[in-house]
């Protein structure tokens, strides 16, 4: 076993790594509360997430969407993830740079949309506090990825022996006489987090078929729809705006087909941030899915299914092939990686605790004169 190991993420790190992923938290439940407060009934806001229309109590718009309440979630469940020591620093690191990439792909049009003409009806208050949310996330992504690229330190596991097995040096358990390193023999160690080789062609093969079908789509659209038109789908328009953190219709569904296909490309290579790059594609794949489906059966298109014209179907076939998938991928995923041997690395044998104790391989012979006590 190579005592060679993997950078690792520092205390400090990890540290400022779970401070910005609550204070992401902090600004999506700050829009989520505001929605509470001017909804006519709490409940408005929930089908609203789920495609109705339901207007607010005051004069406004709504600011969340489905995916909200998720990015919550996620950045709170990689807060706790950064700051547990059990969680290998690959897992730690591949989750938050997967937090950051999803709220950088969804908060980016937002930049751009809540700045535009069409938006004068509204509250110009409202939108730009809005706009200042996006930007401020996006920043915070940033910091992110900046924290995970310049908080690793070479050497692996922190521990006394660190240093020594960085610098290509043996390590040494103990200085006490008798006490030597076991020095394990076979292949070497897969990386701690890695996916097992089941879960990863598993997961892999459920998110690039449920990316593709979501991208088959986005090509459908460009092509029925012109470049025009589908372009004010993809950039933001009156006529596709929904909510002031929602992304347009198209650039979410392309977003998270390119999520879903990364995810599948790095799971299938087992890298060792894999699993939490898969976990988000797969839990933000789930939601947009459940969401059209919840949105047809609230309209009672399934319960006429047959009746729809084909590409109806299609639509609702795709929706219910990608729920699942998702659901399959995220459970294959959420498996517990490559354990940390690290603890085990550690173990020494010690001798002549007993006569006639056979001396172990590559320890030292016993001095000529015994010390005192052997």
């Amino acid at each position: 076993m190579s005592t060679a190991r993997d950078g690792v993420l520092t205390r400090g790190a990890r540290g400022i790594g779970a401070l910005v992923c609550l204070l992401l938290a902090l600004l999506t439940a700050g829009w989520i509360i505001r929605d509470l407060a001017i909804a006519q009934h709490a409940a408005d806001v929930w089908w609203t997430w789920l495609g109705e229309t339901r207007r607010p109590r005051e004069f406004t718009a709504w600011a969340t969407s489905a995916l909200d309440p998720l990015l919550v979630l996620g950045a709170l469940v990689v807060a706790v993830a950064a700051v547990r020591g059990a969680v290998p620093s690959s897992v730690a690191a591949g989750a938050l740079l997967s937090l950051a990439t999803a709220t950088a792909l969804l908060r980016a049009p937002l930049v751009w949309m809540l700045g535009a003409g069409w938006l004068q009806g509204l509250d110009s208050g409202l939108t730009t506090r809005a706009r200042l949310t996006a930007i401020a996330q996006l920043a915070l992504a940033v910091v992110l990825v900046v924290v995970v690229v310049a908080g690793r330190r070479p050497g692996g596991r922190a521990g006394r022996h660190t240093g020594r097995a960085a610098r290509g040096l043996p390590a040494v358990a103990s200085s006490a006489y008798g006490v030597v390193h076991a020095v394990p023999y076979g292949p070497e160690p897969e990386r701690p987090g890695r996916p097992y080789k089941g879960a990863a062609v598993t997961a892999g093969v459920l998110l690039g078929a449920a990316g593709l079908a979501v991208a088959g789509w986005e090509i459908h659209w460009q092509r029925q729809l012109g470049g025009d038109v589908y372009r004010k789908g993809l950039l933001g328009d009156a006529s596709v705006f929904r909510a002031l953190l929602q992304p347009p219709v198209h650039w979410q569904a392309a977003a998270l087909a390119l999520l879903a296909l990364g995810a599948a490309a790095v799971v299938l290579r087992r890298a060792p941030w894999a699993r939490p790059a898969a976990m988000t594609a797969a839990a933000l794949l789930l939601v947009h899915a459940a969401v059209a489906l919840v949105f047809a059966v609230r309209t009672g298109e399934f319960g006429h299914l047959g009746a729809l014209p084909i590409r109806a179907q299609l639509e609702a076939g795709t929706a219910a092939f990608v729920a699942v998938a998702a659901l399959a991928a995220l459970g294959a995923a959420a498996r517990p990686g490559v354990p940390d041997e690290a603890l085990d690395a550690d173990g020494v044998l010690a001798y002549g605790s007993a006569p006639g104790e056979a001396r172990p391989p590559h320890a030292p012979p016993p001095p000529s004169r015994l010390p005192p006590g052997w």
